[in-house]
This record gives C-alpha cells, structure tokens and sequence, in this order.
C-alpha cells in the first residue's frame, strides 16, 4: 500500500525523495557495465548496481503469483494483502510503524499484479538498516487486525463504488473479461463489489504462507552500498521466509479471437472505447518487430498513427494509445480512446480502418527507420534514475532476459527489418480487434443529456 495520500497508479512520478532521485542519471551502457549478480551468503540473489552518486538507495522486488493466486470467487485477496502488510508488524501498531516510516523518510509500498506480488523500498543510506528491518516485519509478521482490516476493506469498497459511474474503469473490466472470460486473468487484481465483503484474514494469511517465499523472489537494488552489506541486509530481511512457495497453477490461455464487439451503458457525456486483441508473447522471437511496429501504430504518442488519423485529421478524440501487454500466460494488444457521445461510431470506424491498413500493408521504411530511431534514444530516458533502473532490472529478471539485456538492446531494435515489422504487423491486427464502448445508448447518443427540473 502506498504511503502519503499517494494514488498507487501515480508512483513512479511522486517518491518521498523525488527532487533526489531526479538527479541521479545513469546512462544504460554505464549502468549495464555495472549490474553485478549478487548472490549472498544465505543465498539470496539480486541483480544490482552500486552507485555512490547520491546517497539513496532503491529496491524493487516481486513474488511469483499475484492476483492470479486470488481464490476463485475471492478475487482481490492478494491487493488486500498489500494493502495492510505496512498496517502492523512485529511488536509495532499501524501507527507506530508509519510513524518508523515517515521520521526516516522511508518509501515503503506493495502491490498485487497480475502475476506478482511486489514491492518497493526507498531510502537514504544512513537509514537502510531501519528501512530493510521495518520491511523484514512486514513480510514475515504482520498482524492484520480486525480495525486495520476493516478500515482497508471499506477503503476498497469505496474505491469499487466509484468505478461503477467511471467508464474508464467499466472499460478495462469488461475488456477483461472479453478477453479472458473465467480465467483468472479475467478477473479484477483489486476485486469485486461482491468478492471483497467475502475476504477474511484466513484468506490472507493463507496467501501470504502460499505466495511469500525464497523460490519465488526476485530482486533488484540500485544505490549507494556495497555489495557485502547489500548481501547481509539481504539475509536479514528475506532470509527467513520460506524456502518454497506453494502457488496454485495457472494455465496458459489465449485471448478471445476477434472480431467481438460489447456495449456497457454509462449516461455520460464522453464515451470511453477500448480496443485490443491477443499480443505476442515476451519471450516470442517476433516480439521486438511487434514492439516497434506497435510503436508505430499506436504507441508513438503525437506521431502515431492512430493519433494523426484520430485527433489531428478527424478531431475525434483528444487522444489515443495502443499497446503491448505480456503476462506470464498470456499476451495482449490493448488501447483506449475517449470521445463525444455522438461521434463514438465514428471513432470506432477510423480505428479500425487504420488496424486493418496496417495489418495490410505494414508500415513503410521511413516509418521503421523513425521507429527505431526514437526506440533507441529513448532507452537513455527510462533509465535516468535509480529507481527507474531498480524497476527495470527487476522486469528483465521476471521476463528471464540475460543479465546484459541493456547492452543488446539497441542492437535488438536495429535488427528489426521491414518485412519482420510486416510479418508482426499481419499477426497482431490481421484478425480484427475486441472492442469494449462504455457510454450512452446509440439512439441515444445524438441527443444531449437531460437537463435537471427547474426549481420553481
């Protein structure tokens, strides 16, 4: 859970120590000379990079498991779990141990993704002693309590309540669902309306025991220590977990076949569309065709594709993006738009012309060559900090890409020819797309909303 008033999804742009850690550039090949594999004495291993730059220090993990490992009809058991870790620990109360956090500046948070369980741990070096103790409490004695527990629960609540009148949420739950019916990635990573009332501790607990253990953990740590304190403070805080998860498996599945269509009626004035279809795996020998030309169609913010023919040509939406999501299971194409109720069959139209040209004729050599061009470049900026590096590392650990990834990176990109990018194209969008509209009734959608009764 994030500390702070800090909305989960804004994170990465609002850490305790954010003016800080701005300041810490690491240009991939400098940082990629640099990641050790740091295997301590207790065994626990990390990928990590020493910099003495500032003195921070920045740690992003995961457990295998995630949402994925919520029990059927209890969907939201793992976000609970990461919701009230940091609610007590130890010999401390919820208060006591965010007092702890905040005297110290520690940035201590938990997540439940689709497939993992994760975390975060910022601090200033001075500090790391009581940062990796406090998050040692939190993993391997938290007390949820029943005030705690239900204080959460009503926070989740709420947050349900509003998605029902939120059509960006309603969007992305029935795309789910579309996409993956009763797969366990069909359903919501924070739960139900009616599955969360049905969490109780015995379901966390049992999460915990099945999900937090050694076999199952990856971590990445960025900063200032060395290598022989990173490894003590490493048994101290994961040494004791235990040795083997007990996770439930999950099978493969691929995304719903296109073309599908679903409508969500939401009486409200703009009209939110989510599009997408199965992706292309991680670990795929055509993923980075698929990733450039991805790019290209949807990804490239103001010189996408779907951006010129959406918003600049026809002024449909203010914006549009598309793109790639890879799970360990499974993978999707997805994108999303927001439009005038009036206009929403439009908007539909032009997107799916668009998908079906380039599905066609791929792209063209100029496109490609801008493509890899802006590809290449921008890797420099989503390394700039120590945090962004932690994060980074941690994701090629669980897409098991090899420990130089950053170095091969580039040269992967370059590689991409245009008949691979062709080849990706036809794959990915040949069949069509799943398309969620959540908004106003079509014959309805001319007609502006009611206005309220006058007073008289």
């Amino acid at each position: 859970m994030i500390r702070f008033s800090i909305p989960a999804q804004r994170l990465a742009s609002a850490l305790i120590a954010g003016a800080v850690l701005l300041s810490l550039a690491a240009s991939p090949s400098h940082a990629a000379a640099k990641i050790q594999r740091l295997v301590s004495s207790g065994g626990i291993e990390a990928w990590f990079v020493q910099d003495a730059t500032v003195p921070l220090i920045a740690m992003e993990y995961a457990f295998a498991g995630g949402a994925a490992q919520d029990p059927a009809g209890k969907s939201g058991v793992g976000n609970m779990v990461a919701s009230l870790l940091d609610e007590g620990s130890g010999d401390l109360d919820s208060k006591t141990f965010h007092e702890r956090l905040e005297r110290r500046a520690i940035e201590l948070s938990f997540s439940s993704t689709r497939d993992y369980f994760r975390g975060s741990l910022r601090m200033l070096k001075d500090n790391k002693d009581e940062a990796f103790g406090l998050l040692h409490l939190a993993l391997t004695s938290p007390h949820f309590d029943a005030v705690d527990v239900e204080r959460i629960r009503a926070q989740v609540l709420s947050g349900l309540r509003r998605d029902t009148t939120n059509p960006s949420s309603l969007a992305s739950r029935k795309f789910l669902e579309v996409a993956f019916g009763d797969h366990p990635y069909g359903r919501q990573a924070n739960g139900t309306l009616d599955s969360v009332p049905k969490i109780d501790v015995a379901d966390m607990k049992d999460y915990v025991r099945r999900v937090i253990a050694k076999d199952n953990l990856r971590i990445a740590v960025v900063g200032d220590v060395d290598a022989d304190t990173l490894g003590k403070l490493l048994d101290k805080t994961f040494g004791g977990l235990p040795a083997k998860a007990s996770l439930t498996p999950i099978a493969e599945v691929e995304a719903t076949k296109p073309p599908q269509r679903a409508f969500v009626p939401l009486d409200v004035p703009q009209t939110v569309v989510t599009f997408g279809g199965p992706g292309i795996r991680r670990h795929d020998p055509n993923f980075m065709a698929a990733y450039v030309v991805n790019h290209i169609l949807g990804g490239g913010g103001l010189s996408s594709r779907l951006y010129r023919e959406v918003r600049e040509k026809r002024g449909l939406a203010y914006s549009v993006y598309q793109s790639l999501l890879w799970m360990d299971r499974s993978a999707l194409f997805i994108g999303n738009t927001g439009t005038r109720a009036d206009r929403a069959g439009e908007t539909v139209d032009a997107i799916e012309r668009e998908i079906r040209r380039i599905a066609e004729e791929g792209p063209t050599q100029k496109e490609l060559d801008e493509a890899k061009s802006y590809l290449k470049g921008s890797q420099m900026l989503a390394l700039d900090t120590s945090s962004k590096l932690a994060q980074a590392l941690l994701q090629y650990q669980l897409d098991k890409l090899p420990i130089d990834y950053i170095e091969k990176r580039n040269a992967l990109v370059d590689a991409v020819t245009l008949d691979d990018a062709k080849k990706a194209a036809q794959k990915l969008w040949g069949q069509g797309l799943l398309t969620v509209i959540v908004g106003r009734a079509p014959q309805a959608a001319a007609q502006p909303a009611a206005a309220p009764p006058r007073a008289n």
